[in-house]
């Protein structure tokens, strides 16, 4: 309602940036850092959003991570605009607080005592502005354990994640931060709920996600699993499949592929397309479930059988008679990927830094076009003067601020 961002993205991004994006004309004011509360307003923002990311002087930690933690900030604040300034001081609450008042959402991902002293969570908030909706991602959601410090492995550990994917007595962590990205994700689908609710009612709403809930929601299959069986589901590397051929396979020059044979025609597709008419007569294996009961024998079998193929080989004989494969790749090389380079999957990218990438989109299309990139990752405080401006902020106004320490020393420009 509020966001009037007149800036046109350059030619180098998708059609789709050009379009009517569905959150065009809602503006999002965020106080997130890491991961789930960033991934909030990257959805929001890749849906059209206008999103604010309010930093702190010394900007969002996550630009600063080494290790696994290097693509987070690049990840998930592209399409956003940065503003620096010092929330604990009063002027710096006074700005905030007139940026929140254009807001229509408010998300943030700090604990609540952090929020409560700053006057921005939701209980002090909603009495000005009726209409709020306010996003507060969470490790768990009000009870027993809310009072705990919560991270993704933590909940993954506690959660029964970590239980499924390692192996017996090995629990392993995801190989990815599930629960920060899904929590983020759920606070979106929130925030949207509540903007269609508020149409109806004409009022705002506080929305939680956690990072505990999602990851029973994750694990609900097995629970679910033991509810109807009885039997306790095992680890990933232990359990029992329900299908008979769905497995790695290590093929000719210590290659790896993955191959299913899902069902009964898939099985028969199998066995015509590989020569395998004797496996296919076999009466012990003419179900699928009969191939589950006979997985100690038949895997070794066709092992045996499957290692003189290269991988490639593999590959093209499964997809010429439409069965499930899949090579083993490195995140590393999804840059090259020919699908996700034909299908604007990736779109181009410059890091803060100046150098040029290419980011994975939303997987989703809309209209049958792909959600592009309108912003590259902003710069610490890059849109500083031109929100404070908006806001009704003279250029003395700001440059004094600067001055005095509410802001970034010097002269921030968008770029």
């Amino acid at each position: 309602m509020n966001s009037d961002d007149a800036t046109a993205p350059p030619e180098r991004f998708a059609t789709q940036a050009r379009s009517a994006l569905p959150l065009a004309g809602i503006r999002v004011v965020e106080f997130t850092h890491m991961v789930m509360g960033p991934t909030c307003g990257m959805v929001l923002a890749d849906l059209g959003a206008e999103v604010i990311k309010v930093e702190p002087l010394a900007g969002d930690s996550t630009r600063k991570l080494l290790g696994s933690g290097a693509g987070f900030y690049p990840l998930f604040n592209r399409n956003k605009k940065s503003l620096a300034i010092d929330m604990k001081s009063v002027k710096g609450r006074e700005v905030v607080l007139r940026l929140i008042a254009t807001a229509d959402i408010v998300s943030e991902n700090f604990k609540t005592e952090t929020m409560q002293k700053l006057g921005l969570d939701y209980a002090t908030l909603r009495h000005l502005d009726e209409r709020l909706i306010y996003v507060s991602h969470k490790g768990f959601l009000p009870g027993p354990y809310d009072h705990r410090t919560a991270l993704d492995e933590v909940v993954q550990m506690m959660g029964g994640l970590a239980y499924m994917t390692g192996r017996p007595g090995d629990p392993l962590r995801a190989g990815s931060s599930v629960n920060d990205i899904m929590g983020g994700m759920f606070g979106a689908i929130g925030a949207m709920a509540a903007l269609m609710q508020r149409q109806q009612t004409g009022r705002g709403q506080e929305v939680q996600s956690a990072l505990f809930e999602n990851n029973i929601f994750l694990v609900a299959q097995h629970m679910m699993q033991f509810a109807i069986t009885g039997k306790a589901a095992a680890p990933m590397p232990e359990r029992i499949s329900p299908w008979g051929i769905y497995d790695v396979f290590s093929v000719k020059d210590n290659a790896q592929i993955f191959l299913a044979v899902v069902g009964d025609t898939q099985w028969k597709i199998f066995c015509d397309a590989f020569g395998y008419a004797d496996l296919f007569a076999d009466e012990r294996i003419t179900t699928n479930n009969d191939r589950v009961r006979a997985r100690s024998w038949l895997m070794p079998l066709l092992r045996e059988r499957l290692a003189q193929f290269s991988t490639a080989e593999l590959a093209d004989r499964f997809e010429q008679h439409g069965l499930p494969f899949a090579p083993i790749t490195d995140p590393q090389f999804l840059f090259d990927d020919p699908h996700l380079q034909e299908t604007g999957g990736l779109a181009p990218m410059v890091l803060p830094d100046g150098r040029q990438t290419s980011v994975p989109l939303l997987p989703l299309t809309l209209g049958g076009e792909r959600l592009g990139l309108r912003m590259d990752p902003p710069t610490l405080d890059s849109h500083g003067n031109e929100l404070l401006l908006q806001l009704g902020y003279s250029e003395a106004e700001v440059a004094h601020m600067r001055r005095d320490g509410v802001l970034l020393p010097g002269l921030a420009t968008t770029p």
